[in-house]
């Protein structure tokens, strides 16, 4: 296993807050949340993707939802107290929250941004997000990743 840290789980370390890291293989190109799951044996209920979107009054908002559902835009809006809210552009990713499209960590972006989890995650024992680099998905408990992120949770999914 590689020795180096990203940035998501320096903090998680600094916090003391358990995690488990995971490496998959990259080489393929498939990084969506829903191919993470099968390369490295989860279910897909319980591996999240983090969406970074924009409000209408110009706010940040980060969704983190199950890899096999996709945000409502309406639901994230409202759980954002916003008009509306809507995707940014994979483009902007890296300057605004210091990660890449794959590598997208809810912990320890550049700057912190309110973030919302599918209320889904509360039922859950264990979840999986992006530690921050492509290839490496971190698991903790998610009162753990609620409580590193400042998280909240709302219903998010169609």
């Amino acid at each position: 296993m590689n020795t180096k840290k990203t940035n998501a789980m320096r903090l998680l370390e600094n916090a003391q807050i358990e995690y488990r890291m995971f490496e998959y293989p990259v080489d393929d190109g498939l990084i969506d949340a829903v191919s993470i799951a099968r390369k490295i044996g989860e279910n897909v209920e319980q591996v999240f993707k983090t969406l970074v979107t924009q409000s209408a009054s110009r706010e940040y908002f980060v969704f983190v939802v199950p890899a096999n559902a996709e945000l409502d835009l309406k639901k994230a809006a409202k759980a954002a107290g916003e008009k509306s809210v809507e995707m940014i552009h994979v483009s902007e990713l890296p300057a605004l929250t210091g990660y890449v499209r794959g590598g997208c960590s809810p912990i320890g972006m550049k700057k912190r941004f309110a973030t919302f989890f599918d209320s889904g995650v509360e039922r859950l024992g264990a979840v999986m997000v992006s530690a921050g680099k492509i290839g490496w998905q971190i698991e903790l408990s998610p009162s753990a990743l609620l409580e590193v992120t400042g998280g909240k949770t709302a219903p998010l999914t169609a």
